[in-house]
């Protein structure tokens, strides 16, 4: 490993105060602009929140070391509200604004509504959370890469828990209609097919926003189901999951990590007990994990990150590693760097394959105990 261990290793175990505040007395030829593109607001804003400020704490410690290869970093923040068509007017401001890179977006209907934009002004895209498998799969976004694995991996981690360790044989199979949702429980309805072991008694889009949720719930009552696997976001896992609950349907229910934040926890309340979602592999004893967790801490009166902050700390070393690497902005050059050049994170030492996949990452299993997030040894 060596040289793999370089200076990214090193930034993040040093122990700060760190520097803000600088970006705006650097002069705009002078640096290296770095978009950071997501939810800011509404709904989904904490899936969003913690990958602005892990763009934050990674720029301020690297510009409070004069920067990558003597160039301060600018970032350029962006809301898309996890919404496609808000999506394409973010892409389109970033790059008119020259963002080098971008960091972002969260969800995966706004990161490929966005995509082709960047794609068009050869800009590298790196997002921290967008599990669509075919944002890389398609090999229509040769700029696209992830530091969070696909769907595809998620879906059979959650069908085989469904089957091999909960031992259920008839499972509700929901989503939201979404990309990300709805490409989720196609891959879920697949594996529970193909692998023989149950059988889908009930496949079921529902629509995103609304206040009740009853009419699925019955139907998934009288599917005779012994559990549900969802495929979406928490706003609308709390409302179903409550209203089984009030139901006295206390069949596992199983989601994603759309679901693995603890704001699901906080609405849900007690009704959230016992849920089940997979989320990225806890990697928080890292020692670069512990470090940037604890300069989070340090920044934000004491917060804990929150969902993909630790994703996008990755994607921001990765990328500014990339940079550093080749030595200049230039795509082709950052893209080469990104996939041959490996970069020590908190998710551990990695890069990324041909389709723009980080190498070693992958999903675990959670379970709501106690009011929280707990991984669960498969073992």
């Amino acid at each position: 490993m060596r040289k793999r261990l370089n200076r990214f290793f090193v930034i993040a175990l040093v122990s700060l105060p760190l520097i803000f505040g600088m970006a705006g007395q650097i002069m705009a030829e002078d640096t290296i602009k770095i978009g950071v593109a997501g939810a800011h607001s509404g709904d989904l804003a904490s899936y969003g929140i913690p990958t602005v400020r892990a763009a934050e704490l990674v720029a301020a410690h690297m510009n409070a070391l004069n920067g990558v290869n003597g160039k301060k970093i600018q970032l350029l923040v962006e809301d898309d509200v996890c919404k496609p068509e808000i999506a394409t007017n973010t892409a389109t401001k970033l790059v008119s604004e020259g963002a080098h890179a971008v960091i972002g977006h969260i969800c995966s209907g706004a990161t490929k509504a966005a995509l082709g934009i960047y794609k068009d002004k050869k800009v590298v895209t790196m997002s921290p959370s967008a599990t669509n498998p075919a944002l890389t799969q398609s090999g229509d976004y040769p700029n696209f890469f992830r530091t969070i694995a696909s769907d595809d991996a998620q879906a059979l981690l959650e069908v085989n828990f469904a089957t091999d360790v909960l031992k259920l044989k008839k499972l509700a199979v929901l989503h939201d209609k979404g990309d990300y949702g709805k490409g989720l429980a196609e891959f879920a309805k697949q594996f529970i097919e193909a692998g023989g072991k149950a059988q889908v008694v009930l496949y079921e889009g529902i629509t995103p926003g609304a206040v009740d949720y009853s009419a699925v719930v019955q139907k998934i009552k009288r599917s005779d189901a012994d559990g549900v696997i969802f495929g979406g976001y928490h706003p609308e896992a709390s409302k179903i999951v409550m209203q089984m609950r009030k139901k006295k349907m206390d069949i596992p229910f199983i989601s994603d990590d759309g679901v693995k934040d603890d704001t699901f926890i906080k609405v849900a309340g007690e009704f959230a007990e016992g849920v089940y979602a997979t989320g990225p592999q806890d990697t928080s004893k890292n020692p670069i994990a512990i470090a940037a967790i604890a300069a989070h801490k340090e920044k934000y009166n004491g917060e804990d990150p929150g969902a993909f902050f630790l994703n996008a700390y990755s994607a921001a070393l990765a990328i500014l590693n990339a940079i550093e690497k080749a030595g200049s902005t230039d795509y082709d050059a950052v893209e080469k760097a990104l996939r041959t050049e490996f970069v020590a994170t908190p998710l551990g030492i990695i890069r990324f394959d041909e389709k723009g996949d980080a190498i070693g990452i992958g999903f675990s299993m959670y379970q709501v105990q106690k009011g929280k997030y707990v991984e669960l040894s498969l073992n």
